[in-house]
């Protein structure tokens, strides 16, 4: 009786075995940041300071270095009180009141034949020139307004923040030294984005037409990290492998608090693919082409 319960559970054990197998397959897999920043200037200046150093996590919006803007702080407070004077305006206001009164008035004798049209036409001109000096001094202030606007861009880029939730991998300039634009061998810093990971993953060919697009695949992190996370397919390579038999898979996994660290191995579960093999292992005897047969007639 012991021994029959023993089988039976031993029978229960391998068919558990079995669909685990044939139900899920682990591939190595890969964790990387989603996306690597290089942060330079948009303009040549001074490094005023430098706000955060490697290692040091950074959120997108966050202000990463100030460049020297002392010149372009002056030049924007003179536009923006350009932009808000109104003397030229109220006097043009004025005098276009004063002329169009004076036409009006006019007018008026001219009809009962007290002036001359002359006279008359006179008054005309300058309500007119009135009107144009008004117009002029609007789109003075309209001009000195967009000015402005242009200016505070500017100082704008002499503050960069960063593009992305991640970390700081490398700082290679410091304050004092010369922001130069131009010179794309030397950025300020380097980021790695890692608020979203990227899991890459090397199938074999017969996964293929098996994945969909949006499938939850579970990624399991070597240790010291460890877990257990969910992750969803985002690409499916269209080109293959066709020396190793792979193509490959990118997984989109969100880092919550950017806890995980890009750079990391894994292993990646498929429910319902196999984790076969892709490619014929080492030291497998190679299938050697049979000679074609001899044609009658023609020498070999």
């Amino acid at each position: 009786m012991m021994a029959r319960q023993w089988i039976k559970g031993v029978r229960y054990a391998v068919l558990a075995l079995l669909s685990a197998a044939a139900g899920a397959g682990e591939f190595d897999c890969i964790v990387e940041p989603s996306k690597t920043v290089e942060v330079r200037a948009a303009s040549e200046g001074l490094i005023e300071k430098i706000w955060v150093d490697r290692g040091d996590l950074v959120k997108a919006g966050q202000v990463l270095v100030t460049l020297d803007s002392g010149v372009e702080r002056a030049a924007t407070e003179a536009a923006r009180y350009r932009s808000t004077m109104q003397s030229k305006i109220r006097t043009g206001e004025s005098r276009l009141e004063f002329s169009t009164a004076k036409y009006q008035r006019r007018e008026k004798l001219a009809g009962q034949s007290f002036i001359s049209l002359h006279d008359r036409d006179e008054a005309l001109t300058e309500k007119k020139l009135a009107e144009s000096e008004l117009a002029e001094a609007r789109d003075d202030r309209r001009l000195a307004e967009i000015e402005y606007r242009r200016l505070s861009e500017q100082l704008r880029l002499r503050t960069i923040k960063s593009p992305v939730d991640g970390v700081v991998v490398d700082r290679l300039l410091n304050a004092g030294e010369l922001a130069d634009n131009r010179d794309l061998r030397k950025p300020i810093l380097r980021l790695a984005d890692i608020g979203t990971l990227y899991v890459e993953v090397l199938m074999p060919i017969e996964a293929f037409g098996k994945l969909v697009l949006g499938q939850t695949v579970e990624v399991l992190p070597e240790a010291p990290v460890g877990g257990r996370y969910t992750a969803t397919v985002a690409v499916i390579d269209r080109v293959h492998d066709a020396a190793s038999g792979t193509f490959g898979v990118r997984l989109a996994m969100a880092n919550p608090g950017m806890k995980l660290p890009g750079g990391i191995k894994c292993k990646a579960s498929f429910a319902g693919v196999s984790g076969r093999v892709a490619s014929p292992p080492a030291g497998a005897p190679r299938q050697e082409r049979r000679p074609l047969p001899a044609i009658p007639g023609k020498p070999m």
